[in-house]
């Protein structure tokens, strides 16, 4: 266990941030490796029968790990103020609130597949694929959920390398079976659906089994998984503050890929490869932010309010700077970015993906302000105003998509995320400036 309310404020962050941003990093090479394999041997309509699921599935995912994430703030909390018994209560309430909620959504995603698919408009050529690929990741949804939840308990309470250890061992596997499932089993793409769901199976018991031997003093089982009305009070309404905060922003890009699944299968491999080097390139203020909703929610319960300022302050000078190296790299490098990513030399492929990149990579340094105004918000108590930004987003993105889009093509899609970003970052702006943890207790 190590507490983050000691220690020069950008520094405790910025470590803690690290193996976030590693594991986040590993992460998205699988996705890019997985991407590649699946090109490169089945072809492009297989990868634009995966990509355009890719949506649902990131929307439902990341749904769950906002619920769960949202639930490792009030853990902080609790361990920050150094109170152990709401700390074993909301651990235990954790992990069933968050299985609960994953057997139930995925239950119904399943139940109701065919009509998702007809809505994200998966034409005929892609649905066979697109289905069986989509229905194994929705079925996996609990070992995804399981390792999460194992995760945001250990970065509670200050431990963000052992996540990382597990995570790293499923990425390899990941990889491994990818390649064993698709080019040697002949499975296809459900061969990679397959992998996936495994790999991540594997983490999370791992990282159980661990967590239960390392940390005994969390007293999971027993008592504490049985309803707590006061700790649930509190687990609930950040969980799902979070969860909605991201399934909002993921909602947005779901509205968005209805509409890109029109334009044809070049145009879902463009966007495709796109957004994976975007995720890229986002990664350091997802890490920062989540480090932050951590670093805020143990230091207010410690009472440190001063070091939230300061850490706030100075995470968004560092993120700048990243903002400035991504701009260089994606207007020197962005084709062979986009081709090394799909394995493709189709020209309307590699130019409409760099032109994405070049638009997005101009405004970087909108989302890193919002990352870490909003994960730092909900870490200090803030649930309204980073799910009003959220909200923004996915208002923005539809209207963009059905009003937009049709009618100057993909380049509608292109500008959509500058322009929502805009009006994202206003009502965060307002609500740092207002909340009395800044306010009252400024540097």
């Amino acid at each position: 266990m190590k507490s983050l309310t000691k220690g020069k404020p950008v520094r405790v962050i910025l470590l803690f941030a690290i193996p976030l941003y590693i594991g986040q990093l590993f992460q998205l090479c699988y996705s890019l490796i997985d991407t590649r394999i699946i090109g490169s041997i089945l072809g492009e309509v297989s990868l634009a029968a995966v990509g355009a699921t890719t949506s649902l599935s990131d929307m439902l995912i990341e749904f769950l790990n906002g619920i769960v994430c949202g639930f490792g703030i009030i853990i902080a909390t609790f361990f920050g103020a150094d109170d152990g018994e709401k700390m074993q209560k909301a651990v235990g309430g954790s992990i069933v609130l968050g299985v609960v909620a994953t057997l139930v959504i995925s239950l119904a995603s399943l139940l109701f597949l065919p009509e998702i698919l007809g809505i994200l408009h998966v034409s005929e050529e892609l649905m066979p694929q697109s289905a069986a690929y989509i229905r194994i990741i929705l079925a996996g949804l609990l070992a995804t959920t399981l390792y999460n939840i194992c995760a945001a308990i250990l970065r509670a309470i200050g431990d963000s390398y052992t996540p990382l250890v597990f995570l790293v061992i499923s990425n390899l596997l990941n990889i491994l079976l990818d390649y064993v499932c698709i080019a040697c089993l002949q499975m296809g793409v459900s061969g990679a659906a397959y992998a996936t769901v495994f790999s991540q199976a594997l983490s999370a018991v791992l990282c159980f089994l661990y967590m239960r031997r390392k940390y005994p003093q969390l007293k999971i089982g027993g008592g504490n998984l049985l309803p707590d009305k006061v700790v649930y009070r509190q687990l609930l309404p950040t969980g799902l503050s979070m969860g909605f905060m991201i399934s909002f922003v993921t909602l947005g890009s779901l509205a968005l890929q209805t509409c890109i699944n029109t334009f044809g299968t070049n145009i879902i491999v463009a966007h495709t490869a796109a957004r994976k080097a975007t995720s890229l390139f986002l990664t350091p203020f997802f890490s920062l932010g989540s480090a932050l909703s951590t670093y805020c929610g143990q230091n207010l319960g410690a009472k440190e309010y001063g070091r939230i300022r300061k850490g706030i302050t100075d995470t968004i000078k560092l993120s700048l700077v990243w903002c400035v190296i991504v701009l260089l790299v994606v207007f020197s490098l962005s084709p062979l970015i986009i081709g090394g990513i799909t394995a493709s030399s189709e020209g309307e492929i590699i130019e409409t993906a760099s032109l994405y990149l070049k638009v997005n990579a101009v405004f970087y340094f909108l989302p890193a302000v919002i990352c870490i105004l909003r994960n730092s918000m909900q870490g200090f108590g803030d649930t309204k105003t980073p799910l009003l930004s959220s909200f923004i987003e996915l208002a923005g993105k539809a209207a963009i998509a059905y009003l937009l889009a049709p009618v100057i093509g993909y380049m509608g899609v292109i500008i959509s995320e500058p322009v929502v970003w805009m009006f994202m970052v206003i009502p965060l702006l307002i609500g740092i400036a207002r909340n009395p943890v800044i306010r009252e207790n400024s540097l």
